[in-house]
């Protein structure tokens, strides 16, 4: 048996992590700026994070939900504390995709309802609803296709009130779309599908999967816009590699015995892992470091040559280029051992470092970044 050949592979085996820094087999080591999809956010092997899981793990490694969970209310309480959200209640899953589709479905049971209004670009993972809601016919399979989903364009306020019918249930969207290059909804636009949402009795589901965890700047990217959503999901970050996500619940939104259920959400070690992640990020000012480390990105890449548009907030960053940015993506990897990430939008490099970046560790992606840019462009103009 081997692995089941869908992801394509740097040619690269690490075996080594440490804060901003990855170490392959070789010895070579690279400056991580993309976090394994924006999940690394304390930084690799953060000692207390360490300390945590071990401890737990000495203690009890797993039961079921079938007993009370001391470390899930400790999560719930701390979670609520860090991101303003201290009335809403807490259901814990293992992924994205899980927390997305887990609230669309509660959205279905809270009003009866099933029409979603999502977004073009938009991803929201590969479970079989989450993945109806993502705007990418490539990775829907033929039974995803029943699902009654539509789709608008980002900040088009009026094919959003066009689409927003008394039959929608909810309204799905990313707090920044990752997976589509950086793409941000406006502060109004959010603000006018909270007001619609009120209107019609749909609920209004932020997904910060990816944005979520103070990597904006805020703990969440929609409280730049000052609403509050019905329904929160996030995962990524949240466990800094461990898997574990969760689901934020208006208290408007009741609960009832056995309309959700996970058998490995919410146990100790994902637990364990999450409560670390919060304390480090509250101890440390992340989310403020985030915004400060952002901010110099974001300036200092704006004014390099060859660069079409620079897009996002925080350490969520998209920088567009005139051309295909694979072989720039391919050169800072080999060439100057700095990782990124892709886009949909092939142009587009994703820089998703550990919110604990510094600016000496800044200053030396913006040196290589440079460098690789300079020669892809020479190579381009020959």
């Amino acid at each position: 048996m081997k692995p089941f050949d869908v992801y394509p592979l740097f040619d690269i085996e690490l075996v080594k992590a440490q804060n901003c820094w990855i170490w392959d087999k070789e010895g070579k080591k690279y400056l991580d700026f993309y976090g394994g999809h924006a999940v690394i956010s304390i930084g690799h092997s953060h000692p207390h994070y360490v300390k945590k899981i071990e401890e737990q793990l000495e203690q009890i490694a797993f039961y079921s939900n079938s007993v009370k969970i001391r470390q899930q209310e400790e999560l719930s309480q701390k979670l609520g504390e860090l991101s303003g959200y201290n009335d809403y209640d807490l259901f814990l899953c293992n992924s994205g995709a899980e927390a997305n589709e887990n609230a669309l479905k509660l959205s279905s049971f809270h009003n009866g309802k099933k029409k979603i209004i999502a977004f073009e670009k938009s991803f929201h993972g590969r479970t079989s609803l989450a993945v109806a809601a993502t705007n990418d016919t490539s990775i829907q399979a033929a039974v995803n296709s029943s699902h009654d989903i539509i789709f608008v364009p980002l900040n088009d306020e009026v094919v959003l009130a066009k689409a927003m019918t008394k039959d929608v249930c909810a309204v799905i969207i990313e707090g920044i779309q990752g997976v589509a290059g950086i793409q941000t909804p406006t502060n109004e636009f959010l603000q006018s599908i909270r007001k619609k949402c009120d209107e019609t009795g749909a609920l209004l589901i932020l997904d910060e999967v990816q944005s979520g965890y103070g990597r904006t700047g805020k703990f969440f990217a929609h409280q730049f816009a000052n609403i509050r959503p019905d329904i929160i999901t996030t995962a990524k970050g949240m466990g800094n590699g461990f898997p574990v996500a969760g689901v934020l619940i208006a208290p408007h939104i009741k609960a009832k015995h056995g309309m959700l259920g996970t058998t490995f959400g919410g146990g100790y070690l994902a637990c364990a892992a999450a409560i670390a992640v919060l304390d480090v990020i509250e101890d440390e000012k992340l989310t403020e470091n985030a915004a400060g480390m952002g901010n110099y990105l974001i300036e200092k890449i704006k004014k390099m040559d060859g660069v079409k548009e620079v897009r996002g907030k925080g350490l969520m960053i998209g920088v567009e280029m005139h051309f295909n940015a694979s072989g720039l993506r391919n050169d800072l990897v080999f060439k100057h051992q700095i990782f990124t990430g892709s886009a949909s939008n092939k142009n587009t490099v994703r820089l998703l470092p550990p919110l604990t970046i510094t600016k000496a560790e800044a200053d030396h992606f913006l040196q290589g970044f440079a460098l690789a840019l300079q020669s892809h462009l020479q190579s381009v103009s020959k």
